[in-house]
């Protein structure tokens, strides 16, 4: 709420100064400009805007004009000249101070403004607060968190944060698409991340082709995942995790897809939620391939192209850039090593499942 004896008292001290100037020819002091200050801090506190205090400023100045004690005491032009010097001179330094005390609030309400939100995002995305104050939090920054939301991250080369250049792109153009409806766009832990409603899904997909092809001048992200649809404050985490969980096992089995969402790669969670029978399943099938010249590396990537390949020697010996008699014999290296057959259907699975955990835990880079 305004406080409207803001500008009554602004307008009498600045006045004041003039009066008292355009009889005297001194400069301000240091203290009036510091008074003066503080009534530009008060009033942008209070919601007033700059431009409304010069104008009661220059408007009272101007009906003053003739009455000033200096002005109307001037017989000569040239005194004349010196008094209104004084008085424009001192206008200009009184503005300028109530300018400068006025854009210091702004600062300051801006610092606070961001620091709530940064706040709030940390809070939301891991879940650290009250679920209903939470909530009340939220409608601030415009999301209602009763609804049903989805959230997209996105991961670069580089670190973003909040003036990145990509991330200042992103917001332009989601707002000019979309407006301000109940859509967030921050950064954390140096990804974009971006929340939207169900209603909105468009917003997760205009966020994904944004950061992937930001078009020229802008470096593009490396990869977005998006997490599944949940409902509250809660599934807000939810989705956000599930999201870096996507982007960590497209990192950890070497995915190439650019574009991810976490109902695509649900086996992934499964497959690892035991994780000491993932690592035992490893070890009991694949640990023979140590013994292997080269060790288990080379054929650890067989088996993972031969998979994708859909099992056609042809098209995985390019994809490992070998030829089809090399890949025959890393088969059968394979067989022989493990005692398990690629072209057996269970043992191929077995093989499958072993290799993909492999990859999952890191090994035989890391030990089980």
């Amino acid at each position: 709420m305004q406080d409207e004896t803001i500008p009554t008292e602004l307008t009498a001290q600045y006045l004041e100064l003039l009066a008292d100037v355009s009889r005297s020819g001194r400069h301000l002091r240091r203290s009036e400009l510091e008074t003066l200050r503080a009534f530009g801090e008060r009033s942008a506190e209070a919601g007033h805007g700059l431009r409304e205090l010069v104008s009661h400023c220059l408007g009272a100045g101007r009906r003053a004009w003739q009455s000033l004690p200096g002005v109307a005491a001037a017989t000569t032009l040239s005194e004349l000249r010196q008094a209104g010097e004084a008085v424009i001179a001192t206008a200009d330094a009184a503005l300028a101070a109530l300018g400068e005390g006025h854009e210091r609030a702004q600062r300051l309400a801006m610092r606070q403004e961001e620091a709530a939100r940064r706040e709030f995002i940390d809070d939301l995305l891991f879940g650290r607060s009250d679920l209903g104050a939470l909530a009340e939090r939220a409608e601030r920054f415009g999301l209602r968190l009763a609804r049903t939301h989805a959230v997209a991250v996105a991961v670069g080369e580089e670190p973003y944060d909040d003036v990145h250049p990509l991330a200042r792109r992103v917001e332009r153009e989601l707002v000019g698409r979309f407006g301000e409806r109940d859509v967030l766009l921050a950064s954390k832990d140096g990804r974009l991340v971006c929340v939207a409603p169900e209603s909105e899904r468009a917003v997760l997909d205009a966020f994904a082709q944004l950061t992937l092809r930001p078009g020229a001048g802008y470096r593009p992200a490396r990869r977005v995942a998006t997490g599944r649809r949940h409902s509250g404050a809660s599934g807000v985490v939810r989705s956000y995790e599930e999201a870096l969980d996507a982007l960590d096992f497209a990192d950890r089995l070497d995915l190439p897809a650019a574009l991810l969402k976490a109902e695509e790669l649900l086996v992934f969670p499964v497959l690892m939620r035991d994780r000491a029978a993932m690592a035992d399943l490893v070890r009991s099938v694949l640990g023979p391939l140590n013994s292997a010249r080269g060790g288990a590396r080379p054929l650890l990537d067989t088996i993972a192209a031969h998979a994708e390949a859909g099992y056609v020697n042809a098209e995985a010996a390019r994809r490992l850039g070998v030829s089809v008699r090399t890949l025959a014999y890393r088969i059968e290296r394979i067989k022989t090593l493990t005692g398990y057959d690629p072209s057996d259907a269970l043992h191929r699975y077995t093989l499958e499942t072993a290799a993909m955990g492999a990859r999952l835990l890191g090994w035989p880079r890391l030990p089980l």
